[in-house]
């Protein structure tokens, strides 16, 4: 029998429809592409914004025409927060809860489908940790070591579809990464819901016994395990500690991804954020004094309700007056069973579009003005597998998407480069260096 997988949303998604995956192939199913004709459809579902909803709705409507006696499989948040609204989508044949997505094979009758059955759960009877990475699709491997969440903002679903916040044991993780490095990884994506949040704790104290800080020490001692990148992590949780531990790293790459969401303190209390806007510069500023060549990602949410122009106005001057690389945007939108549902200030949508391309024109200045400071260095390039019409791309370590000359001998490898021309598409072409004094730059 033919399976075909679709993963939308995160990285940490992304991992798990990995693992997922992997134990089809083990009882012998075929793993074909989700644009092929298969037999089961199986969607990994992220609940973050109304398009990843239409996105689903979609998928399925398209896989059914493709073949109509297909099953349809629904995993992940949607799936979580909303059984009964997505299995009245025409085409859903089965969904599953958080509890049971990594046991999709108990529950598929193929010969004798029952139409529309759910297998749901209540999110706070989800307090188990399973351990997912994702192996032989990408270059990268993202691997799983925090799960759930304990903060409350007012505009997220995450605690509702993942639930409370847990952590994977160390040795089992160092186990999962050497597992990978024996497999030809030479990057780990470290993924998580709240990443820094890391830690296990002791049930008779109740104290946390470990902390992320001294999971990266760990990884840090793998040996053979070339890069180690962090996917995404609070402000309010990066402390110098991490950032100096990155810094004199040899294999924590010089790349944060830092949420924000907005830089007007305002919206920030609105949204129970654990910050304001001054600790993240601080965080920053810190990060680019030790790092100047770092590497800094941020997300923001645009149309937040009660967002008025000058709101919006202290968020794009707060980031054009740092020092990031380039930014994710998105437009706020209603989440059911979240405190901001019920706030009465809503924004249009022509307003937030208007926001959200004016964020978007300023992370390609910040990315072009990050490209030009990089340009005449030597960075160690990870390179991938595909021939793109006789180029071969690849991410340096303080993530740059770069291209080179096609060549076998650059497949899956790492070599120093140096970054001499930016394209139009904002890839930078570079030229592979074979005997140069390193001049990589922290």
């Amino acid at each position: 029998m033919k399976v075909a997988f679709k993963t939308l949303g995160c990285k940490l998604n992304y991992s798990e429809t990995s693992s997922i995956s992997r134990e089809f192939i083990k009882k012998g199913f075929q793993k074909v592409s989700f644009n092929e004709t298969s037999d089961i459809y199986i969607i990994n579902t992220c609940s973050v914004t109304q398009n990843a909803d239409k996105e689903f709705k979609y998928l399925v409507n398209k896989v059914k025409k493709s073949n109509p006696d297909s099953s349809v499989v629904a995993i992940g948040c949607y799936a979580q927060l909303k059984p009964k609204k997505i299995s009245n989508i025409p085409g859903v044949d089965l969904v599953i809860g958080a509890d049971k997505k990594f046991e999709v094979l108990n529950y598929l009758n193929i010969d004798n489908k029952e139409n529309k059955r759910i297998h749901s759960c209540e999110i706070n009877s989800v307090n188990f940790f399973k351990s997912s990475f994702s192996l032989g699709e990408r270059t990268r491997s993202f691997l799983k070591v925090q799960d759930g969440c304990d903060y409350k903002c007012t505009y997220c679903t995450i605690p509702l579809a993942r639930g409370k916040s847990r952590s994977g044991e160390i040795l089992k993780l160092v186990e999962n990464a050497k597992y990978l490095v024996s497999n030809g990884i030479k990057e780990i994506v470290l993924t998580g819901v709240n990443i820094g949040d890391y830690g296990i704790f002791d049930a008779k104290s109740n104290k946390r016994e470990s902390n992320f800080l001294e999971l990266m020490t760990h990884f840090n001692k793998i040996n053979d395990l070339e890069r180690i990148r962090i996917s995404s992590i609070e402000p309010n949780l990066l402390n110098d500690d991490i950032i100096e531990f990155v810094t004199n790293s040899k294999k924590f790459v010089n790349h944060f991804h830092i949420p924000l969401q907005s830089g007007s303190d305002k919206i920030l209390k609105l949204m129970k954020r654990r910050y304001l806007s001054d600790l993240y510069k601080s965080r920053v500023n810190k990060i680019k004094d030790l790092m100047p060549y770092c590497c800094i990602g941020v997300d923001v949410i645009v149309g937040f309700p009660g967002e008025t122009e000058n709101d919006f106005k202290d968020t794009f001057n707060f980031l054009e007056n740092l020092d990031i690389s380039y930014l994710h945007v998105f437009s706020y939108s209603d989440r059911d069973n979240t405190e901001s549902n019920t706030f009465i200030e809503k924004l249009p949508g022509k307003i937030k579009s208007e926001r959200s391309k004016i964020l978007r024109d300023l992370s390609l200045k910040k990315k072009k003005i990050f490209y030009k400071k990089n340009m005449n260095t030597v960075r160690p390039v990870l390179f991938e597998s595909k021939n793109h019409d006789g180029y071969i791309f690849g991410y340096t370590d303080n993530y740059i998407r770069v291209k080179s000359v096609w060549s076998n001998e650059l497949v899956d490898k790492i070599i120093d480069c140096k970054l001499i021309e930016i394209d139009d598409d904002l890839v930078v072409r570079v030229k592979t260096k074979t005997n140069v004094t390193k001049a990589l730059h922290r």
